[in-house]
C-alpha cells in the first residue's frame, strides 16, 4: 500500500486529460494536499525518447509488438522514478494515461492480445494500480479534431472507435475504480463533473 492517491485520467485523443489535469491541481492545491502531475509516454527524461519514438509518424515501420514494449518500458520507467516515489512520500498522483490506455488502444483497438498486455504491464509497474480512473468520454470524430496527428492519431476512426469501446467496456468491468464522466461542455462544466466523482473519496 502506499500513502499518497493515485489518480489516472484516460480517453481518446484530444479529450481534454491535460487542462482537467492542471485544473484539479490546483484545487488539491488549494486544499493543502501535495500534487505530482505527470503524464504517459514520456513522463521521465528517458521515458520523452521513447515517446518520440512511439509518436513520430515517420516510424510507419513500428510493429504492433514493440509499441506495446515500447510502452511498457516507458511506464516501468515513470513508475519507479517518478510516480512510487511521491506516492509513498504521501502525495496525491495526477498521472495522464497508464495501464488503462496500452489495454484500450493496442488490445481493443489493435486487437491484441489483452491478457498479454496485462501481464506485460503487471510486471513492468509491479503490480501498481490506480486507486481512482476517470475517463473522459467523447466521440472520437470530434476529439480528434483538436489533436496535431501524431503516428497513433493519424489511425482511422473505426480503430478509435474500438478504443472507445474498450474504455467503456473496463469502466464496466470495473465500477469502483472507473468512474466514466463526459468531456462535452466548457472546461469548467467537465471539471465539475471531476469533483462530483472525488467527492467523498479522497
Amino acid at each position: 500500500m502506499h500513502k499518497g492517491s493515485f489518480i489516472t485520467l484516460e480517453g481518446v485523443d484530444g479529450v481534454g486529460k491535460t487542462t482537467q489535469a492542471l485544473m484539479l491541481k490546483e484545487y488539491l492545491e488549494e486544499r493543502g494536499q501535495e500534487v505530482c502531475h505527470t503524464f504517459e509516454p514520456g513522463g521521465t527524461h528517458l521515458g520523452s525518447q521513447i515517446r518520440s519514438l512511439l509518436l513520430n509518424p515517420e516510424h510507419s515501420e513500428l510493429h504492433s509488438m514493440t509499441e506495446i514494449l515500447l510502452y511498457a518500458a516507458d511506464r516501468a520507467q515513470h513508475v519507479y522514478e517518478t510516480i512510487r516515489p511521491n506516492l509513498e512520500a504521501g502525495r496525491t498522483v495526477l498521472c495522464e494515461r497508464f495501464v488503462d490506455s496500452s489495454i484500450a488502444y493496442q488490445g481493443y483497438g489493435l486487437g491484441l492480445d489483452i491478457d498479454g498486455i496485462k501481464q506485460v504491464n503487471h510486471w513492468a509497474t509491479g503490480g501498481l494500480v490506480p486507486d481512482l480512473t476517470i475517463y473522459f468520454d467523447a466521440d472520437p470524430a470530434e476529439s480528434l479534431l483538436k489533436t496535431k496527428g501524431d503516428r497513433i492519431e493519424q489511425r482511422t476512426l473505426e480503430y478509435y472507435a474500438r478504443v472507445r469501446e474498450g474504455f467503456l467496456t473496463m469502466a464496466r468491468n470495473e465500477p469502483q475504480r472507473f468512474k466514466v464522466i463526459s468531456a462535452k461542455g466548457t472546461r469548467e462544466e467537465v471539471a465539475s463533473r471531476v469533483l462530483e466523482v472525488l467527492e467523498g473519496r479522497f
